[in-house]
C-alpha cells in the first residue's frame, strides 16, 4: 500500500443513489510512496436541492452550494488529480459509483483501482464486528474537527493508514492490500476497455470463443467484479486459465436481483451448452416416482418431468437425472425395507417374487401381508424422497427491485416451475392469458426451494391466482 500513488477520497452527496443523486463536495489527500503530497477540496453545485436530513448531517446547505461550480467545471481538475492513482475510500463502492456516474453524464469513462478501508479493516482486525468510520476513529483514537465533510473524512482515512502501518504493521497491511487490489489482466483476445462497460449490479455474463462458440455462463450480484476475478492473474482455477486463453467476446444481461440471475443462468446454460459449464449442462432426463399412498395395489409410476402437469407435483418422490438412477434408488429402497419387487413393478412374475423366496420380502405377493400394510411401509420408506409441496395456494410473482430503484422484475412461478419474467402490467396480462404450462426442471426447483424457503431472503411475494375453492 505504501509504495503506491494513493488518493484518500471522500464525497458528500445529496443522497445514496449514484444514478439519481449528485455530488455536493469532494475532498482528497494525495500520498506518494507513503509521504503526504497535498490536499484538495471543493464544494460542488449538485443542480438539485439537498434534502434537510442530509443538510443536518453534513452541514452543507443549499445556500453554500448555490455559488459553487457544477461538476462539469471541476471534472478536468479532479480527473487529473485521481487518474492513475489508487483511490482509497471508506465503503469505496459508494464513492466510486458516484464518480463513475458523474463522469458518465459528461460522456467520459472513468475507471480506477479502488481500495476500500472497510474491507481492509475487516481483514486487518477480524476480531472486531464493526468497521464504520466512527467506530474506527474511536478504536484508533483519531479526532476529526470536520466529520461528514469531504476533506475532514479523507484526512481521517490517511490517519488510519498511518496507524495501521504501525499496528498491525506494514507487512500485514501489504498482504491485505495485495489481496484486495488483486489485478485483473485483460485476456489477449479482448479489448483493453472490456471491464469498463460491465455493470456492477446483478446479472448473467457470457464468455464466447472463436466463431462465437459459447464458453461459459456465470452469474453474480456484481458482474463486473466477478468477470474480473476470472482474469485475476493467479488463475487458481484451471477453468479460468482455459477461458482466458480462449475468450474473444464478453456479453451480459443485467437483472434486478439475485433470483433473476440464478434463473437466467440455469436457462442459458441449458440453451447454449457452454463448453466450460458442466453441472448445469448435464443432460436433463429428469424423472420422478409418482405414487398415491391410498393406491394400495398400484405400483409407483416413473414419470418424465416434461409430461407432468401442475396438479401432479404433490405425489412425486425423488428427483432423478435419468431412469437408471431412479430404478436403482427404488430397488435399494425395496431391499432395505423388505418391500415386494413385483408390486413395485421392478420385476414381472406371477406368484411370489424372487425377494420373497430369499426372505427379503414380507410376502404381500404370497398373501402374508395385506396391500394396505405394504402401502403403509412403502409410504414410510419414500417419505424422505417426497418432493416439497408447493407452499402457496396457486401461482405467485416474486418481485425484485434493483438497488438503484431504476428497474423492477416480477418472476412468475407455479408449482416450483418458472413461467416467465415480466416488467409491466401489460406483460403480466399477456403471460397470464397465454397460460404457459409449468415445465419442471431440477435446477430451477433447487434454486426456488433455496430462495423461497430460506428465512433470510426478504422478497416481495405477490399471489397471482386465488386459492382453489374447497371441495363440497
Amino acid at each position: 500500500m505504501f509504495d503506491r500513488h494513493l488518493v484518500f477520497l471522500d464525497l458528500e452527496t445529496t443522497g445514496a443513489t449514484a444514478t439519481h443523486d449528485r455530488i455536493t463536495e469532494v475532498g482528497l489527500v494525495e500520498v506518494r510512496n507513503g509521504a503526504f503530497v497535498r490536499e484538495w477540496s471543493t464544494l460542488v453545485n449538485p443542480g438539485m436541492s439537498i434534502p434537510p436530513m442530509i443538510q443536518a448531517l453534513t452541514g452543507i446547505s443549499n445556500d453554500m452550494v448555490a455559488t459553487a461550480p457544477p461538476f462539469e467545471d471541476i471534472a478536468r481538475e479532479l480527473y487529473e488529480a485521481i487518474d492513475g492513482r489508487v483511490l482509497v475510500a471508506h465503503n469505496a463502492r459508494f464513492d466510486y459509483g458516484f464518480l463513475k456516474n458523474e463522469f458518465k453524464r459528461l460522456e467520459k469513462t472513468f475507471t480506477a483501482p479502488v481500495l476500500c478501508t472497510v474491507k481492509l479493516s475487516r481483514r486487518l482486525f477480524p476480531q472486531h464486528a464493526r468497521h464504520n468510520l466512527d467506530t474506527l476513529m474511536s478504536r484508533h483514537h483519531i479526532a476529526c474537527d470536520a466529520r461528514h465533510r469531504a476533506l475532514g473524512d479523507a484526512r481521517v482515512l490517511w490517519q488510519l493508514a498511518q496507524q495501521w502501518r504501525i499496528e498491525p504493521g506494514e507487512a500485514a497491511v501489504l498482504e491485505a492490500t495485495a489481496k484486495l487490489l488483486k489485478v485483473s489482466t485483460v485476456p489477449a483476445g479482448l479489448p483493453d476497455t472490456v471491464f469498463d462497460h460491465i455493470p456492477e449490479g446483478p446479472g448473467v455474463y457470457l464468455f464466447y470463443g472463436e466463431n462465437d462458440v459459447p464458453l461459459y455462463v456465470g452469474k453474480s450480484i456484481n458482474m463486473r467484479a466477478r468477470v474480473m476475478s476470472h482474469f485475476s492473474g493467479d488463475h487458481r482455477v484451471n477453468k479460468d486459465m482455459r477461458i482466458a486463453a480462449e475468450v474473444k467476446r464478453v456479453d451480459w444481461k443485467q437483472t434486478a436481483g439475485e433470483l433473476g440471475a440464478l434463473i437466467e443462468e440455469a436457462r442459458l446454460v441449458k440453451e447454449l451448452s457452454p463448453v466450460h459449464n458442466r453441472q448445469l449442462r448435464r443432460a436433463n432426463e429428469l424423472c420422478a416416482w409418482q405414487w398415491r399412498s391410498d393406491a394400495h395395489s398400484t405400483a409407483p409410476q416413473l414419470v418424465s418431468a416434461r409430461d407432468l402437469h401442475g396438479g401432479e407435483f404433490r405425489d412425486l418422490y425423488g428427483l432423478f437425472r435419468n431412469r437408471r438412477t431412479a430404478i436403482e434408488a427404488l430397488r435399494d429402497i425395496a431391499t432395505t425395507h423388505q418391500l415386494c419387487h413385483s408390486l413395485l413393478g421392478l420385476e414381472k412374475r406371477s406368484g411370489p417374487c424372487f425377494a420373497y423366496q430369499i426372505k427379503r420380502c414380507r410376502g404381500v405377493c404370497a398373501g402374508q401381508e395385506t396391500p394396505r400394510e405394504h402401502a403403509l411401509r412403502l409410504a414410510a420408506a419414500l417419505a424422505g424422497l417426497r418432493v416439497r409441496a408447493w407452499p402457496f395456494p396457486g401461482r405467485i410473482g416474486v418481485r425484485e427491485t434493483a438497488a438503484n430503484g431504476e428497474s423492477s422484475e416480477l418472476h412468475v412461478l407455479d408449482q416450483w416451475c418458472f413461467l416467465g419474467t415480466v416488467r409491466s402490467e401489460n406483460e403480466l396480462h399477456e403471460l397470464q392469458d397465454s397460460a404457459p404450462r409449468p415445465r419442471f426442471d431440477l435446477d430451477t426447483y433447487k434454486i426456488l426451494t433455496r430462495f423461497l424457503l430460506n428465512g433470510k431472503k426478504r422478497s416481495e411475494i405477490i399471489p397471482l391466482t386465488p386459492p382453489a375453492a374447497p371441495a363440497p
